[in-house]
């Protein structure tokens, strides 16, 4: 079963980590690797999300979205995107942007690293605004309750993310920006660029955010629409057209996974750009923790365990969030790849413990009002 349902991500990671040795070394491998299980720890919750709206489609419609699906996050948002994103921020054409980075790599890294602090702007608010939400969204489970709690009261105030995403963005203009690092060890005021680039991500996350809710609601009233149908043909005694209608459910389906999987997987490219700016590295990294999300996805829904690790979704977010903080960070400052790397994996594995922790405490628990007690009661 794990052979079956991870095979290919299993020979996909094999490829990928020699080929980054035959590309830059043992460093590279490292920074693959790293990239690899950064991206695999962000997606988690993505894959449960996935797995959650998959069971529910058709053994076509999931054949559709676990291979053209996967077409689009690996080939579209984890290897297109980056170079998309390389190339705007430089001002160069995408082609040349691939050519610099194959054949001329010092070059590549002057553009990059002058480009860097765009770039981090605006990854910097999109993340701060997922993780944001996150945490300013009032959960029944909480991780570290001492803090998501109040936070949670907080969160009912309208625009309090936006609010603050936008004061962090000119605290990170009027600071980091007017000393913002460049290639050869200079430093240049930047702030306007980091304002637009800043209020970019923001417009980013808010369209793709508004795109999800609106294939939400599409994709809730096919289900009622489909559930009436259903009383109808009761009453009447007649069949109803259940392939037409559940085409219709599937196909909003479809669209709303794949708004998703796009908005899931910006966190990923936008962080790798904390780790390195090699974009090969990075397209090694990111695709290799792409596969992941397929086979985890695909797990999850062979084996119907969503709920085992409750926490590994607030250990997600809390690493974007401090993915978001590095990247402004890094407009003047120079962090090492290992320690941004680390820290995400130590969030992962932090949730990932007390999700362990939490599951023992229910398994000893007596009784179902014990249990109860114990699940409200499990945030730190």
């Amino acid at each position: 079963m794990l052979l079956k349902t991870f095979g290919w991500s299993f020979a996909v990671t094999a490829l990928g980590l020699v080929a980054a040795v035959f590309y830059g070394g043992w460093t590279a491998f490292g920074v693959v690797a790293i990239l690899s299980i950064l991206e695999i720890s962000l997606s988690f919750d993505n894959a449960v999300i996935n797995a959650g709206i998959l069971k529910k489609m058709s053994a076509f419609w999931q054949k559709i979205f676990l291979t053209i699906g996967v077409l689009i996050a690996v080939f579209g948002m984890r290897l297109v995107f980056p170079v998309v994103i390389v190339a705007v921020s430089a001002q160069l054409g995408p082609i040349e942007a691939v050519d610099l980075a194959l054949t001329d790599k010092d070059r590549y890294q002057e553009l990059v690293t002058d480009a860097h602090p765009a770039i981090a702007a605006f990854g910097g608010m999109f993340l701060l605004m997922i993780f944001l939400d996150f945490l300013f969204e009032d959960r029944d489970i909480k991780w570290l309750g001492w803090l998501e709690r109040p936070l949670a009261k907080l969160g009912k105030v309208d625009m309090l993310s936006v609010c603050i995403a936008l004061i962090v963005l000119l605290i990170s203009a009027m600071t980091f920006a007017t000393h913002a690092h460049q290639h050869g060890g200079t430093h240049v005021d930047k702030a306007e660029t980091v304002l637009l680039a800043g209020i970019a991500g923001l417009i980013t996350y808010l369209i793709v955010g508004g795109l999800s809710g609106f294939f939400e609601d599409k994709l809730e009233e096919e289900e009622e629409r489909e559930h009436e149908a259903e009383e109808a043909a009761a009453r009447s005694g007649r069949p109803k057209s259940a392939v037409a209608i559940a085409g219709k459910a599937a196909f909003f389906m479809f669209l709303y996974l794949e708004v998703l999987d796009a908005s899931f997987s910006f966190d990923g490219v936008i962080g790798a750009f904390a780790v390195t700016n090699d974009i090969v590295l990075m397209a090694l990294g990111l695709g290799i923790g792409a596969m992941y999300v397929r086979s985890l996805t695909v797990y999850l829904v062979r084996q119907g365990t969503l709920d085992d690790y409750v926490y590994l979704e607030h250990g997600a977010h809390y690493a974007i969030g401090a993915l978001a903080v590095i990247l402004l960070i890094t407009i003047q400052y120079q962090i090492s790849e290992l320690i941004t790397g680390l820290i995400g994996v130590v969030l992962i594995g932090a949730s990932f413990w007390s999700s362990v922790r939490r599951n023992k405490r229910l398994a000893e628990a007596e009784g179902p009002g014990n249990s109860e007690k114990a699940e409200v009661s499990s945030g730190v």
